[in-house]
């Protein structure tokens, strides 16, 4: 499913568990890096057409950024984690 979406995006088995529930585990964390990168770019459209006046609420955008790019981190570090502790 996500291999023809995301290069080289096979999870690798995970020691403990089963197998069906450590290929989901994977398959969510790269969920969770492409709702990520989803949500930063809504934040930079977010940021190009906000209201510039004084009561526009301009950190609206940044929120968005903000949670996107952490989520990339948090979900990037788990997978590498993950990759070392399996390989």
């Amino acid at each position: 499913m996500s291999g023809s979406l995301i290069p080289e995006a096979k999870p690798t088995k995970i020691p403990g568990l089963e197998n069906t529930v450590s290929q989901l585990f994977g398959y969510g964390l790269w969920l969770v890096v492409l709702t990520g990168v989803a949500a930063a770019g809504f934040g930079l459209y977010k940021l190009a057409v906000v209201d510039k006046s004084r009561h526009g609420g301009g950190s609206e955008p940044f929120k968005w950024m903000g949670g996107g790019i952490a989520a990339i981190l948090i979900a990037g570090s788990l997978i590498s984690i993950l990759n070392s502790i399996a390989g």
